[in-house]
């Protein structure tokens, strides 16, 4: 009895224990949760305020560019035209160029609006006459700028344009105060895959070829130098265009080249071209139509008569080591002054029962080119151009040959800016024998951009 009373106290006594302990049990457990509900929930505040500070990061910055391919530039990451597919980049460029010259004509004198006051125009150099003053001329109409639009689409299509002007003009005000010229058009062309449509250079000429001078030209002389309107395929070194038709006629019996706007087929160009480390070599074809129209007047018969022009021109840059080379090309043909020297003579002489006959003629130049040192270069270029024309058609007033030499050296203190200084001396012959020559000292400062 008094064994089950013992056992029974110690039963009651552990169920009181348990019954106490139960509590604190209870108390420690709820305290844990607590403790780990705010850990999770600063854990929470720690990965919103980090989704934040990421959402923030990616509005301030753009995204980053793809990886390209080694020697590949990076595309705009953001259009500058939103009306344009995706893809494509805007490149702006152009140079501001200052031109401060000399002129001395030494059996003449150069009218003073004569577009030779501010570039060397072969055909105005005067001839027959007393020797001139010296002029000076400043000017920074050969400044320019332009604008290039470029695609490529997902199917690897190549489409853009390309529009360039300058400040050469006619004259809006006067050197007295303004000194204001209007904006004109060098290119404007578009382009898909190996077509073109537009202005730019004529597909006869080599501009690679084109020596470096202080003039807007230098080897005027003797180089193909048009630009004009075209439809132009291209495919590998091969090109062929067929360009806007443009005749300049010497009238019966002599006097200056008058256009004749005239003829239904355009000029026919095509060139081949190579290039490697030795430099470039190219070969070009010109086929014309020569026309001439024109309604009869009170003193005048009714004109009207077609002559074939053709024309062939070899040119380059052939390279003489890492600081020297030589620039050059050679026309010949007949009916192609028009592409030469900015029109020396006619391309056809009318005759007295309104014929046209065509007049042939080569041009020509060779320059060589020296680099000191990156920042330091010399070119000496020689330029001739020379004509056959009927004189019992155009008779003896009429350019025979034009020929020039130049000097030059150019210094650039830095990348994009180059001052340059020339000397020229340029000779105009008649088909009489009269000649006459120029001499002008030409200084020029242009930064590229």
């Amino acid at each position: 009895m008094i064994r089950h009373k013992l056992f029974g106290l110690r039963v009651s006594t552990l169920t009181l224990a348990c019954l106490v302990a139960l509590p604190g049990i209870a108390m420690a457990d709820e305290a844990r949760e607590q403790a780990l509900e705010q850990r999770i929930n600063d854990l929470e505040k720690q990965l919103q305020n980090l989704a934040a500070e990421i959402r923030a990061q990616r509005e301030a910055a753009p995204p980053a560019a793809p990886a390209l391919p080694a020697g590949k530039l990076p595309i705009q990451l953001t259009t500058l035209t939103p009306g344009s597919p995706a893809g494509t980049t805007v490149k702006i460029g152009g140079f501001i160029k200052a031109d401060f010259m000399a002129t001395k004509a030494h059996d003449g004198q150069l009218a003073d609006a004569a577009v030779g006051r501010i570039l060397y125009v072969p055909g105005q150099t005067p001839v027959g006459g007393d020797s001139s003053d010296v002029d000076y001329d400043a000017h920074a109409k050969f400044s320019r700028f332009n604008i290039g639009i470029d695609n490529v689409s997902e199917s690897g299509d190549k489409a853009g344009a390309f529009l360039e002007m300058d400040f050469f003009g006619n004259a809006l005000g006067n050197q007295t105060s303004t000194n204001t010229y209007g904006v004109t058009v060098r290119h404007a062309y578009a382009y898909w895959n190996n077509w073109l449509a537009g202005q730019t250079w004529s597909n006869f000429m080599d501009t690679a070829a084109l020596p470096d001078s202080v003039d807007f030209i230098g080897p005027t002389d003797g180089v193909i130098f048009v630009r004009q309107a075209q439809i132009r395929y291209t495919t590998g070194g091969f090109s062929a265009s067929l360009e806007n038709p443009e005749t300049t006629v010497i009238p019966n019996g002599g006097g200056g080249a008058a256009a004749s706007d005239r003829g239904a087929v355009p000029d026919l160009t095509l060139r081949y071209g190579w290039k490697g480390n030795w430099g470039s070599f190219g070969i070009g074809a010109l086929f014309r139509s020569l026309d001439i129209d024109r309604a009869a007047t009170s003193s005048a018969a009714a004109i009207s008569d077609s002559e074939g022009g053709y024309a062939f021109t070899v040119g380059g840059k052939w390279n003489l080591g890492s600081n020297d080379d030589l620039r050059y090309q050679v026309t010949a043909g007949d009916g192609m002054s028009r592409y030469i020297g900015l029109g020396v003579t006619g391309d056809a002489a009318l005759s007295a029962d309104g014929n046209l006959d065509a007049i042939g003629g080569f041009a020509g130049y060779l320059a060589w080119r020296h680099v000191f040192s990156s920042q330091l270069r010399m070119n000496l270029i020689y330029a001739r151009s020379q004509y056959d024309n009927p004189i019992d058609l155009t008779g003896t007033a009429v350019n025979e040959s034009v020929q020039s030499f130049r000097a030059n050296i150019f210094y650039s203190p830095m990348p994009k800016l180059d001052v340059g200084i020339e000397l020229m001396r340029a000779k105009r012959e008649l088909e009489s024998g009269v000649d006459g020559s120029l001499t002008r000292l030409q200084f020029t400062t242009k930064y590229s951009f």
